[in-house]
């Protein structure tokens, strides 16, 4: 009976441990050195692009909007809708 259900527990844990993938076949697939990888000057200049991105100061930043620059707005917006309305 032991027997039995020790084939039995193997039966059913032989399956998904067969079918996982190994750390080999994860080393393979990876690029070879000269393939794929990216040269001096490109990481450079990525690497700047991404201090500009997050440079503060930006000209082409939007700034926050005073409450009166808020208000105004807002009261321009309604003048707008309320003149296509008519």
């Amino acid at each position: 009976m032991r027997i039995l259900a020790l084939v039995l527990a193997l039966a059913l844990f032989a399956g998904p441990a067969l079918a996982q993938q190994g750390r080999k076949d994860d080393r393979s697939q990876q690029p070879q050195k000269g393939q794929g990888q990216m040269k001096q000057e490109d990481r450079e200049r990525m690497r700047n692009d991404m201090k500009d991105a997050y440079r503060p100061g930006q000209p082409n930043r939007p700034r926050q909007m005073s409450p009166e620059e808020r208000d105004k707005l807002r009261r321009d917006i309604e003048d707008a809708n309320r003149q296509l309305r008519k």
